[in-house]
């Protein structure tokens, strides 16, 4: 670990209030992103992340989302690709917090996209990947209920 790389999470001690299981790292980057409640994408926005970690993300927003939304992000990553392709980090999660403009949420699943090697705006994807992953994570709990 560098220096410049001191985790937001300080080590439990007794009696602390920090809930997070793994350490996050200050990490300012450009982030979009979309909710799914119900089986349907209803709403998407931007921010900008506060920290990120292999448990969790947090970000900044202008509205509040519903705990247990499933959300995807996608953020700008700042190392491009053989030095000349962006880079983007999909992150698909829950709403674990939201209030006062910032939101956080797990990540359950991710993946490393590439934006394209021109300078020209990317379009967003409109694809389901998040609603099919949404359901089947969805569908998982409920297996789980069955035979519990």
């Amino acid at each position: 670990m560098f220096r410049r790389d001191v985790p937001t999470q300080k080590k439990q001690t007794e009696g602390s209030a920090e809930r997070r299981g793994k350490f996050r790292f200050p990490m300012r980057r450009e982030v979009e992103y979309k909710l799914v409640e119900d089986g349907i994408a209803r709403e998407s926005g931007h921010g900008e992340t506060i920290d990120i970690g292999s448990g969790g993300v947090s970000f900044s927003t202008d509205r509040n989302m519903r705990t247990g939304s499933f959300i995807q992000l996608s953020i700008s990553w700042p190392v491009l690709l053989d030095d000349a392709c962006p880079m983007r980090l999909v992150v698909f999660g829950r709403v674990v917090r939201s209030g006062a403009g910032i939101c956080a949420c797990t990540v359950d699943k991710y993946e490393f996209r590439t934006r394209g090697r021109g300078l020209h705006a990317v379009q967003p994807r409109h694809d389901t990947k998040l609603e099919r992953w949404a359901d089947m994570q969805r569908d998982q709990a409920k297996a789980r209920m069955v035979t519990a």
